[in-house]
């Protein structure tokens, strides 16, 4: 009993202190909840060439972000005129960790249009999250941000098509192309000036892949305006697609696009496949005939051709009367060998009319001696 009583009271005041360090903690995340997805930078000024450390807190756990320098922009702004204002060449991609946070060393460039300028973070993937940090680039102009008219609002008042055809080029592989054509009307009460649409096309069951596309002019309200967008998949793209149209956070119009598959490719394949082993073949044939050794006097003949006199040497002779045979000759005296396809008679190194040689009795032998 004596031992209950002194743990109790030691009970009670660990469990006091855990109730408090929870209810210390429990404003905080309540309070960094209500805060989001937060921005800051090692330096708020530089000059292009140079670079700054983003840092961010607060954002989903393991999302892919985009950090790009953009101008034309304020916090709580936007960036006027979508990614056309942003440096995306020198964009950086970053992964957050299991915490939301995340540090990334971001290059500084000039931006294609005037400041005041942010380093603009916002999420690639799954749901959308977005900040901006006010950073100032050394030597670029600045101009005060343009009005942004509110009250308008587009509606897709056609069916959308997509325009354009494969060429050769596509069927060897090249990225297929359309242009993304639509109607729509202003059915606000203000003027709608340069809109930035949203392009997004789709594989399978992959999300869009949104790109933003700004178009020049301005719909006034109640009036309508065709407009034409270009889309452009990647290399080798084939199957069916899905190309979306978004305004304003809303889809307004989906086409789907069905893409053959670039048989010039699979044709190169078994192409290459068939001639590359030919010409080894070819090639290893060559070398074997040069480094084969050749036959003593055979040199430029092929196996088993026979030369001239192998060929007369294995004709038989045509048979001769004993008294027609020639004497044997002296030494050094040089004969000619009938050639093989002449008979006797139409022999043309021998003399006319005479069929055998000389005999001893003849008059001139007898003249002579």
């Amino acid at each position: 009993m004596n031992r209950r009583h002194r743990c109790g009271p030691r009970l009670w005041a660990a469990a006091l202190v855990l109730l408090a360090a929870f209810a210390l903690a429990a404003p905080q995340q309540a309070a960094s909840a209500a805060e989001g997805p937060a921005v800051t930078l090692s330096r708020t000024q530089a000059g292009a060439g140079g670079s700054v450390t983003v840092k961010g807190s607060g954002w989903r756990p393991d999302a892919l972000l985009m950090l790009l320098i953009c101008g034309q922009s304020a916090p709580g702004k936007g960036v006027v005129g979508g990614t056309n204002s942003c440096v995306n060449a020198d964009g950086r991609a970053v992964t957050t960790g299991a915490d939301g946070t995340f540090g990334k060393k971001l290059p500084v460039a000039e931006p294609p249009v005037p400041c005041p300028c942010v380093v603009h973070v916002a999420t690639v993937t799954g749901d959308k999250a977005q900040a901006d940090a006010v950073i100032e680039v050394a030597g670029h102009p600045v101009k005060p941000i343009p009005a942004q008219a509110g009250g308008g609002k587009l509606s897709v008042l056609t069916d959308t098509r997509l325009d354009g055809s494969s060429g050769v080029l596509t069927w060897f592989g090249a990225p297929p192309a359309r242009t993304f054509v639509f109607t729509v009307g202003n059915v606000g009460s203000a003027p709608v000036k340069d809109p930035v649409f949203q392009v997004g096309t789709s594989h399978g069951v992959f999300a869009p892949q949104w790109e933003d596309q700004q178009w020049r002019g301005t719909i006034p309200p109640g009036r309508k305006a065709r407009i034409k967008l270009p889309v452009e998949l990647s290399s080798g793209a084939h199957g069916n697609y899905l190309v979306s149209l978004k305004f304003g956070g809303k889809v307004l119009a989906e086409q789907p696009w069905g893409v053959g598959r670039p048989w010039g490719v699979t044709l190169f394949w078994i192409l290459l496949c068939v001639v590359v082993p030919a010409a080894v073949f070819r090639i290893g044939m060559a070398v074997v005939d040069r480094v084969r050794p050749r036959r003593p006097g055979g040199a430029g003949r092929h196996r088993g051709a026979l030369g001239l006199p192998d060929l007369a040497s294995r004709l038989p002779r045509a048979s001769r009367p004993r008294s027609s045979r020639r004497a044997p000759e002296p030494p050094g005296t040089t004969t000619t060998t009938a050639l093989p396809w002449f008979t006797p008679d139409t022999d043309p190194g021998a003399p006319a009319g005479q069929l055998s040689a000389p005999s001893d009795n003849s008059p001139t032998t007898k003249g002579n001696t």
